[in-house]
Parts: C-alpha cells; structure tokens; sequence
C-alpha cells in the first residue's frame, strides 16, 4: 500500500463532528471531481474506499444515487468506482457552492472548517511521496485555475509556502521542503503518517550529518596527508643536496621528527616533540620551523 493511500485511509477514518465540516469535506471533493452525464452528477475514484466513504457522507442528503464499478479502460487496469446522483443534485450543489468559482467565507471561514476542504481535495487529487524516496513532494492536481489559486491561498494560511504550476493538462499546487509536508500531513489530522513520515526525514538527516562528517573527517585526512608529503619532498631535496647544517638547531629538530613520523599533523608532531624533548612547542610554533625547510627546499631547487 503506498504512502498516499495509507494518509488517505487515515482520513477516512475520521468521524465528522458536525454538518458544517461534512459539507466542506464534500465541498473540496465534489467541486473538483464531479462530471454530468446528462442530468446525472457522477463522483468517481479508483480508491473504493473513498467512495464508500463519500457515501455514508451523502447519506444525510435528501438524494437518490447508486454506486457501480466500472472496469478500467485502456489507460488505466484499475477499476473505477462511482456514485450516481440522479435526484436533488441543485439542493446539494447549493449547499457545497458548486456554481461559484471559489467556495465562500462561510464554508471554509473556521480552521476545522478549512482544514475538511482541504482533505476532500487532497481526497481527489492529492499525493505525497514516500518519504523513504529521494525527494520529499506533496502535489494536489485540480483542473481549473481559480480553484487552484483558491486552494493555494487556503493551504498558505497555513504558512505552508505551497507553490502552484501550470501543467499541460491543469494545474498542481505543490510543497516541496520536508518541513511544510510535515506541517501539511498535520493538518489534514493523519497523525500516523505524520509519525511515520518524521522518522523517516529525522533518519534522513543523522544519515547526512554522518556522511558529512565523514567527508569533513576524510578531507581534513587528505590535508594532513598532502602537507606531510610535501614536506617529506622538501626534506628529501636539503637531504639530497647536503644541506642539513644549513639549518638551525629547532628546525633540525622538526625535520627529524618528521622524517620518523611521516604521517603525524602537526598537532600530533608538536605534541610528540614536546612529550619526547620535554621542551613545549605549539602547532604554530613548529609550523613556522616547516616554512623554514620550505624556503631553504625552493632555494635549493631554483639553484640545481
């Protein structure tokens, strides 16, 4: 079962507490999914649940309607599951704003009231990713661009920075960072999917932490040992040239040590001498020493 179909279940689940939120519910789901054959309003998913649940929704109307199944066409191997309403359509269209472009204050004016809409669109057209994916994405398709902007703008009281796309066929709105999925999947009210989804991003990051660590922990390695090995070259170079006594007592010292350990940082090499000679030096100390091998290695070179 995918992810989205699990959130949608979760939402079904959900007893309606009063009139107002069953006819937003309806209002969000019927205002962007209904088609007429001719005098007949028909609501249709591939979801039998969904229908089932719409419904019991459509029970407290005074209409007549049958559901049916109808076997999946060519693009589709899915059945498709529909309600038939045939009697009292213009009462339950009025009730839900069906004629108006954008559904009025008094539908979706209470939080809950919003929230209940917003569920019966995302019950139509609504997905979310798995989050155990690569890409965390919510869409929501709908096919008229006042309802799209309309259920943009309801999403974005929510501070959910949704975004809206024109596509080829209709339009998706659309969230895209973990977080407002997060926000989002709470205020549909799926608490499980919300559980679900933040373990899933909460593993994501400690795992790219981890690896970021690990790629700052093996670039500072490769650091370490790119700088030995260039010193071990400038030491071969004042070694080859016989140059050694050209050097001050505290740089000879430096250059011995890290002739016996060749893969030591600095720190490590300042702590070794200091722990061995009994005389402290620090990283920056036996680093300006290393500059003095440095400059004596590209004396010598320029002039062999």
């Amino acid at each position: 079962m995918s992810f989205t179909t699990e959130i949608k279940k979760e939402i079904l689940s959900f007893p309606m507490r009063n009139d107002t939120e069953r006819i937003a519910l309806l209002s969000g789901f019927i205002r962007n999914n209904a088609t007429w054959e001719e005098d007949k309003l028909v609501l249709s998913s591939e979801n039998k649940e969904v229908i089932d649940y719409l419904g019991e929704q459509l029970k407290e109307e005074d209409l007549e309607y049958y559901t049916e199944v109808k076997s999946g066409n060519n693009f589709s191997k899915n059945n498709l599951y529909r309600i038939v309403i045939s009697k009292n359509i213009e009462q339950l269209l009025t009730k839900i704003a069906y004629q108006k472009e954008t559904p009025p204050f008094y539908l979706v004016g209470e939080e809950e009231e919003a929230r209940c809409y917003i569920r019966g669109v995302f019950l139509n057209g609504g997905s979310v990713n798995d989050p155990k994916t690569s890409r965390y994405h919510m869409e929501i398709v709908i096919d008229y661009p006042e309802e799209a902007v309309f259920v943009q703008k309801l999403l974005n009281q929510f501070d959910l920075n949704a975004k809206l796309l024109n596509r080829e066929k209709g339009y998706m709105v659309y969230l895209k960072e973990a977080e407002k999925i997060s926000d989002f999947l709470k205020i549909l009210g799926t608490s499980k999917a919300v559980l679900y989804f933040e373990d899933i991003r909460v593993y994501h990051e400690k795992k790219n932490e981890t690896n970021r660590l690990n790629n700052c922990e093996q670039a500072n390695t490769d650091r370490i040992v790119s700088t030995a090995l260039e010193q071990l070259k400038q030491i071969e170079m004042i070694r080859k040239n016989a140059a050694f006594d050209l050097l001050d007592d505290k740089t000879k010292e430096a250059l011995i040590y890290r002739e016996k350990y060749k893969e030591a940082s600095l720190k490590e090499l300042s702590e070794i001498i200091s722990l061995e000679t009994g005389k402290k030096i620090t990283k920056s100390g036996l680093n300006h020493r290393f500059r003095k091998i440095k400059e004596l290695a590209l004396r010598l070179q320029k002039e062999s």
